[in-house]
């Protein structure tokens, strides 16, 4: 059964197909699809030939090749190897051990805003829109992909709710802010969205929502503005939303479900970035010394 590593140029195999229809069916983001699906093409162009038909020795070759040949950076190479383990495991069902080691770099700690730096931020465009936007990003902690693509039928002011589709199409509510709702209507009074709650300026006005370039340069726009420095992108104030939360007591379990997180432990590294959080936990030292101090213990004895 062979793969077709160029479907827009021939009839596409059943095996592709099969890969599709699996992917879609574990509702898969469309990036991660596409990623998955290059990874087995470029395999099949590699040997010339189906990728149901090419050995465990074989593909660990290909990756090296990838690596040491092509110069392959780490992060790319984790993704072609994740996506070749799962077309073997879930389109073929040959689960085989792909042994090449990939050094993933230290994971980056997300870049915080403190809640002055957001204030001043979200306060900072003139246009009435460019405000809403980014309050409505950090009031529920969303992602570019997600506010962009809101329409007013999302905002549920009756349960004080925001309907938002995730990655992989996967749907969730966030909070919906009375601030942020007093500010919406008197948005919606000024612009008139009909469809999308952030409408496109160009081309069919108001027929799109607004674009990934648009979104990031009015973040980026209002940082300047309002006097930030550094390089955080529009995605510190979803950063900011769950380490806000967590530093006001927060259940982290509650932040996961609003943030859309699969994982836990995704959610877990804001308590690396929580300064206020970390500043209350006591030090076991501390702990052991009021311990002493209440028994009437003493500690001065340098020979103890």
């Amino acid at each position: 059964m062979a793969f077709n590593p160029k479907p827009k140029e021939a009839i596409m195999t059943p095996l592709r197909q099969k890969m599709i229809r699996i992917m879609d069916l574990q509702n898969l983001a469309r990036e991660t699809k596409r990623n998955y699906l290059e990874s087995v093409e470029g395999l099949a162009r590699h040997y010339k030939k189906s990728p149901d038909k090419i050995t465990k020795e074989m593909i660990e070759d290909y990756l090296l090749f990838l690596k040491n040949d092509k110069g392959l950076a780490q992060g790319s190479l984790g993704v072609r190897a994740t996506g070749l383990r799962f077309f073997y495991e879930k389109v073929i069902e040959k689960p085989m051990q792909i042994n090449v080691r990939i050094d993933y770099k230290i994971k980056k700690l997300p870049i915080v805003l403190t809640q002055e730096e957001v204030w001043k931020l979200i306060n900072a465009p003139d246009n009435i829109k460019h405000r809403l936007f980014l309050m409505t990003t950090y009031s529920a902690g969303l992602r570019a992909s997600e506010v962009t693509r809101l329409k007013l039928r999302n905002i549920d002011s009756k349960r004080m709710l925001i309907k938002v589709t995730g990655k992989g199409g996967k749907e969730r509510y966030s909070l919906l802010s009375k601030m942020l709702l007093k500010e919406l209507r008197r948005y919606y009074k000024v612009v008139k969205p009909t469809t999308w709650l952030f409408p496109s300026n160009f081309k069919k006005k108001g027929l799109k929502p607004l674009s990934y370039t648009t979104a990031y340069n009015i973040y980026d726009q209002a940082r300047k503005k309002a006097g930030i420095k550094g390089s955080s992108g529009l995605h510190a104030l979803r950063h900011s939303f769950a380490t806000h939360l967590l530093e006001t007591g927060h259940d982290i379990r509650r932040i996961q479900v609003l943030m859309g997180h699969a994982n836990l432990s995704t959610t877990l590294i804001y308590l690396h970035v929580s300064r206020s959080t970390l500043s209350r936990i006591p030090s076991p030292l501390d702990i052991l010394e009021e311990q002493h101090a209440d028994k009437g213990g003493q500690t001065d004895d340098p020979n103890h």
